[in-house]
């Protein structure tokens, strides 16, 4: 499972707004260890720079120097959709009209071949949907349209998941799909009365380390337009009927516990996940212990309403990319031994409770509990702080087809057997929303097969993207 990228956007006169840029996408590398990328506008000219890597290695001191003016966009990237080469980086640039434009996305969008289609675009030489509309933007621009005009137009269209900032000259626009699948928030550079400059981001820690306020989340269907003159806002598209749908797994796995959501931190949230996780499925056990780093909080939630103690079992190698990156099952679960040790004073002789956020193929999982029994656990106990993953995401997590999705295809039991705890016990969704405190928001497709969008193929079958 590999899950959505990171997007910013930032206006601030007299700022060095590159190394802004910088920070902010190194808070939200979480979001996408593929590729990272920046583009200004400055001297009546738009400069990308863009490649493989994490953020730290793609932007040199020399670079960001070189990265020149007051405005800027960047992008973290994992690939949903096209290819996950260095041609695919994001953002996405096209020289349409005065001084071009730059696009940088986050989410999957569902519809791409019949957008293709109408436009005679052939889907096979597009590097991905990002690309799609940056080309049907451009068309736009060409034929005389402003650019938020040519974005009314083709995200009109569109159908899926977006949260995209997009620059061109003087100007950064930041809007999000109808449904509101991925996050995206302002903030204020500088005070009230004297503000600095403006900055969207997909989540607020990027915005608390450039020592911006956080002003809110942009709504769904809304389009923010920042420039030297500050901030204004349009409803560029109807929002989609009933509450807002942004994806649950933000709040389990994806967003960082810094992260303000809806209102609610998202720490928060996990701890409570682990309170009512241990309500609902008590097990006698020596230690509480959580895989690092989203199952920590719903750890030491599990432990304080179930009253065994909270421990650490395992050490994370920081150094480690994100399991799911591997590329195949083997390569997963030798990826886990890399990634987490076991603390074997702390497991040795212990029944343990290990909780965790979710289970998607269960082959890391599987490697997890042989590791902890190799250092001499006497049980293991599952707690997953998610209710089973059962159904494929459409809307910006690149998870696998349903017949590779454990949940779908196995009893609990059979779950169990095939990753050899001693018990297994997954949150209920009502549990889950409870713990986020939920009123009928947030999207749960992948739990319950409830898509609230279209979807690109009929459902349980492959394939999808492209």
């Amino acid at each position: 499972m590999k899950e959505a990228c990171g997007v910013v956007g930032i206006v601030a006169p007299g700022r060095d707004v590159s190394h802004l840029c910088y920070d902010a996408l190194y808070a939200l590398q979480h979001r996408g260890q593929e590729s990272a990328g920046m583009a200004t506008f400055h001297n009546h000219q738009i400069t990308v720079v863009k490649d493989n890597g994490l953020v730290s290695h793609v932007f040199a001191e020399t670079t960001l120097r070189a990265l020149a003016g007051s405005i800027i966009i960047g992008h973290t990237r994992y690939s949903t959709s096209g290819s996950a080469n260095w041609t695919a980086a994001q953002p996405v640039y096209r020289s349409a009209g005065s001084s071009g434009f730059a696009l940088a996305h986050n989410g999957n969008l569902t519809n791409t071949s019949p957008l293709a289609d109408a436009a005679g675009i052939q889907v096979t030489s597009m590097l991905s949907d990002s690309d799609l509309v940056a080309e049907l933007l451009a068309r736009e621009v060409e034929a005389g349209a402003s650019l938020p005009e040519a974005l009314r137009s083709v995200l009109g269209r569109a159908q899926g998941a977006f949260s995209m900032v997009v620059l061109e000259a003087d100007a950064v626009h930041a809007v999000r799909d109808p449904h509101g699948f991925r996050p995206l928030c302002l903030g204020r550079l500088g005070t009230v009365d004297a503000p600095e400059g403006w900055i969207v981001a997909s989540e607020s820690p990027a915005l608390d380390v450039v020592g911006a306020a956080f002003i809110r989340e942009i709504r769904p269907g809304e389009m923010i337009t920042i420039t030297h003159e500050g901030v204004s806002s349009v409803q560029l598209l109807e929002p989609a009927e009933g509450p807002e749908r942004l994806c649950i797994f933000e709040f389990v796995y994806f967003a960082r516990p810094d992260t303000y959501l809806m209102g609610h931190q998202v720490h928060t949230t996990r701890r409570r996940m682990g309170e009512l996780l241990a309500a609902q499925s008590s097990v006698d056990a020596d230690i509480v212990m959580g895989v690092p780093d989203s199952g920590i909080p719903a750890a030491e939630g599990y432990a304080k309403a179930s009253g065994i103690p909270f421990g650490y079992g395992l050490v994370k190698n920081r150094y480690i990319g994100r399991t799911f990156i591997a590329p195949d099952q083997n390569m997963r679960a030798a990826s886990v031994r890399r990634k987490l040790n076991p603390l074997r004073e702390n497991i040795e002789g212990q029944r343990l409770v290990v909780v965790d956020d979710s289970i998607v193929r269960g082959t890391t999982t599987q490697a997890l509990v042989g590791m902890l029994r190799d250092a001499g656990a006497k049980e293991v106990h599952l707690r997953i702080s998610s209710p089973p993953f059962m159904w494929p995401c459409y809307y910006g997590i690149d998870t696998p087809t349903r017949d590779d999705l454990l949940a779908a295809n196995h009893s609990i039991e059979e779950m169990r057997q095939y990753i050899g705890c001693d018990s297994l016990e997954f949150i209920t969704l009502e549990n889950l929303r409870l713990a986020i405190q939920l009123n009928g928001e947030c999207c749960d497709a992948c739990l319950t097969g409830d898509y609230p969008a279209p979807t690109p193929v009929a459902l349980g079958r492959s394939g999808g993207r492209w």
